[in-house]
């Protein structure tokens, strides 16, 4: 069963969002993701600093 989240406090960098959603077990999670056509970057993190780092490093292959 796929979990559907309510992301908020979503900001954009770049090509990338960054945005703040609880998993399926009720913790916060942070997660970036790249908007480009043909890239799939996607990841989830911890802490709102280690999404945000992620973003600014990113570098889309597309």
């Amino acid at each position: 069963m796929t979990v559907h989240r309510r992301f908020r406090n979503v900001i954009r960098i770049g090509p990338v969002q960054v945005a703040t959603s609880y998993d399926g077990r009720g913790r916060e999670t942070h997660t970036a993701a790249c908007t480009a056509p043909g890239c799939g970057f996607d990841a989830d993190y911890s802490t709102r600093a280690g999404a945000e780092l992620a973003a600014r490093t990113h570098r889309c292959k597309a």
